[in-house]
């Protein structure tokens, strides 16, 4: 017989569960983020970074379409309505503080017309893009 056999099955299935459980998201937010990237190249945007981190925030798409900057936020959940409700006000500062990181990084940008979008994705439905989701005012 097993080692693992011997334990309670209750505390075999909890020791994994938050690793498996994180491990699964993801994998779903590298898939939405896939899906976003395929849906941006689309419609003609010019991908410049991917998951873009800096000590104050993370942006999941940095792109350029003609003029104009677009920081892009992508969120992948079972309902559309969850993905925007679960890009809160505090994680819209996270990213515009890590957009002006970026803009101070590359003063080259600076110029741009800027601009945030989410891109939201949801199983069985398209990816939904939310030009101008936010403004960093």
């Amino acid at each position: 017989m097993s080692p693992l056999a011997k334990r309670p099955l209750a505390k075999r299935s909890l020791a994994k569960r938050p690793v498996a459980k994180r491990r699964t998201a993801e994998r779903r937010g590298r898939l939405a983020e896939r899906m976003a990237l395929a849906l941006l190249r689309l419609k003609g945007y010019r991908i410049l970074e991917q998951r873009y981190k800096t000590p104050v925030g993370e942006i999941d798409i940095i792109a350029q379409r003609k003029d104009a900057l677009i920081f892009i936020e992508v969120k992948a959940r079972r309902r559309m309505r969850d993905a925007i409700e679960s890009i809160g006000a505090r994680q819209r500062q996270r990213i515009t503080r890590a957009a002006e990181a970026y803009l101070a990084r590359h003063p080259a940008q600076a110029g741009k017309t800027c601009r945030f979008d989410a891109i939201l994705v949801a199983p069985g439905r398209l990816p939904r893009h939310m030009i101008d989701a936010w403004s960093n005012g």
